[in-house]
């Protein structure tokens, strides 16, 4: 008889938390609850805005679909994965791939539910997402150009849709979204050019795999330039509040990420400044507070009445 035991229960729970990346789960559902609250609601009061069950529904929605998203890309992904990342790809590796993509069609069907419970104009874009990210992870990422840029976009979704909830059409936020977007095709840059060995082995045609090292460190220095442009807009208008000095650091980190990024050429220089970056959108998220902090104050002080 074989003495072998099959996963337990928690070692599946902790192997599917990895293939979804619950912590960046966690992070979207912190920032999307921040952006309705001081970015795109902000005259609203706090229990107004944490009791709306279709904001609600927006979250269970991306939730569901963006976790369904790395299912499917973990999974046309797992022989790079085991190159770029082989302690977390045997991590991943507990739960079968049977077990996962079940999961994938359970979350996405969810996720149309929870879409179309708001109206079935979500419904569609939940739908047309759900088709979008198993494009990117089947076909898109494997372009240098449309996979850098189709990786940002689906990113960045999930804001567009409270975006599009609450109907806040204002200049300022599209300057975020340009400040953010472009953050994030630096990040990818920078991930592909972590993943450049995987990459190779899977036969993806990433940007560093087709232009090489030297030019795509060279298209990052651009990006981090591009990005003073926003920068120098937020910085200059004065209803960002105390997340100016958000700002100013993130002008200090780029700064240093390009100088870094000019001199480096090694993978654990590449991780190191992906995190920096990953680091860095996560401040940007938790300084959405600093906008107007009498704000926070006052809508506490609500809800405790």
């Amino acid at each position: 008889m074989s003495n072998s035991k099959s996963p337990s229960f928690f070692y599946k729970l902790l192997s599917l938390l990895s293939v979804i990346r619950g912590y960046n789960i966690l992070v979207l559902v912190l920032a999307q609850y921040l952006a309705a609250i001081f970015i795109f609601s902000p005259k609203r009061t706090l229990h107004f805005v944490l009791l709306d069950y279709k904001l609600l529904l927006i979250v269970l929605a991306s939730i569901c679909v963006v976790s369904s998203g790395y299912i499917i890309n973990n999974f046309y992904d797992v022989k790079a994965d085991s190159i770029n990342r082989p302690i977390k790809t045997s991590i991943d590796n507990i739960v079968s791939q049977k077990i996962k993509l079940q999961i994938y069609f359970l979350l996405n069907f969810l996720g149309f539910v929870f879409g179309f419970f708001i109206s079935w104009k979500a419904a569609l874009f939940f739908a047309v997402y759900i088709f979008a990210i198993w494009l990117y992870s089947h076909k898109l990422k494997k372009h240098p150009f449309i996979g850098l840029i189709s990786a940002s976009i689906l990113t960045i979704l999930p804001f567009f849709a409270i975006f599009v909830y609450y109907k806040n059409f204002s200049k300022i936020i599209f300057v975020h979204a340009t400040f953010l977007f472009l953050v994030l095709l630096l990040r990818q840059l920078i991930k592909d050019l972590e993943n450049l060995r995987g990459a190779i082995v899977n036969n993806y045609t990433t940007f560093p795999v087709k232009y090489g090292e030297r030019n795509t460190r060279k298209l990052g220095i651009l990006l981090i330039t591009l990005t003073f442009l926003p920068i120098g807009v937020l910085l200059n208008y004065q209803r960002v509040g105390y997340m100016k000095y958000y700002f100013l650091l993130s002008l200090l980190i780029l700064i240093f990420i390009g100088y870094f990024l000019w001199k480096s050429n090694l993978k654990k220089h590449y991780v190191l400044l992906h995190n920096m970056l990953k680091i860095m959108l996560l401040l940007g998220i938790l300084s959405l507070l600093f906008i107007d902090p009498s704000l926070v104050i006052e809508r506490v002080i609500d809800k405790l009445n």
